[in-house]
């Protein structure tokens, strides 16, 4: 039986371009029919097309990947999809970035011990990295936050008739819902307008 050679392509958005990986998989000769590609963020791993693909290989087959990381999204799930396709599918990996992750080469029992250990590493490198990157991100908000920094959306202008609007709501001539249509917001932005007035208006006094 002709053992087949696939490539597993995976980005993290929909806007991200996976021309990159698509070429290193064409250099390594794997063909265009045989790559299958995921773009789902990191939040929504459910990656239908690697599931359709772990069920396609078969004994002896390979399956291609540029990075370690396109396995899974942490440590635990790296090394579980490593062993689902070499242990359980009995197939080869060739990981493009990491030469010595490659199962095609040194089957003997050292060959495969070291390939287990460098896995082992890279998959804690990749998941450390990711939660130092996440522990500076949660740094960078929280001292900005600290100098008064406003991180989230930008708050909309007010529309020239707004306070007319509001005075007209406010003695009851019109309604939150007649207010919003004017300002072309929904009545809840409209009230929700009004209540950072009335907060601000609070400081203000209190000051």
């Amino acid at each position: 039986m002709e053992h087949k050679l696939y490539g597993y392509i995976r980005v993290s958005t929909r806007e991200q371009n996976e021309d990159r990986q698509v070429r290193a998989m064409e250099d390594f000769g794997v063909l265009p029919a045989n790559m299958i590609c995921d773009k789902q963020s990191g939040k929504d791993f459910e990656r239908p097309g690697y599931k359709r693909l772990v069920k396609k290989i078969k004994p002896g087959d390979t399956l291609v990947i540029k990075s370690i990381d396109r396995l899974g999204r942490n440590y635990d799930e790296i090394l579980e999809q490593w062993r689902i396709l070499t242990k359980e599918k009995q197939a080869d990996v060739v990981v493009l970035d990491m030469p010595l992750l490659d199962t095609r080469q040194g089957k003997d029992l050292t060959g495969t011990l070291i390939a287990d250990i460098v896995l082992q590493l890279l998959s804690y490198v990749a998941q450390t990295e990711r939660e130092f990157i996440k522990q500076r991100q949660r740094e960078g908000i929280e001292a900005a936050r600290a100098n008064g920094v406003h991180l989230g959306r930008a708050a909309m202008e007010r529309p020239d008739n707004y306070e007319k609007v509001k005075n007209e709501w406010m003695d009851g001539i019109i309604s939150a819902r007649e207010a919003g249509r004017l300002l072309g917001i929904s009545h809840t932005g409209f009230k929700k307008w009004v209540m950072r007035d009335m907060k601000e208006n609070t400081s203000a006094k209190n000051i």
